[in-house]
């Protein structure tokens, strides 16, 4: 896909440096790519996966890299990040 930029968390989801990394990297890889869409999976899980990716897509500096943060209506398990 073109315009979407797919990131499973599940093989690092016990490196909080790993998490981090994977979510940075692959909103560095949309912009190179112009893409319009970051879909980061964290799992359905207990939610704390979830809740580390929408802290870190919170904090300031994060937030100039993206337009719209959103959990998938569909899907609870999908965080979708509008560029």
């Amino acid at each position: 896909m073109s315009g979407v930029v797919t990131v499973d968390l599940h093989p690092v989801f016990r490196s909080d440096r790993d998490i981090d990394n994977a979510v940075r990297s692959a909103l560095f890889r949309a912009a190179g790519q112009r893409a319009t869409l970051v879909e980061i999976i964290p799992g359905k899980g207990a939610g704390t996966l979830k809740k580390r990716v929408l802290g870190l897509l919170r904090q300031p500096h994060m937030r100039k890299l993206y337009r719209k943060v959103e959990v998938d209506p569909k899907n609870e398990g999908r965080i979708l990040i509008h560029l």
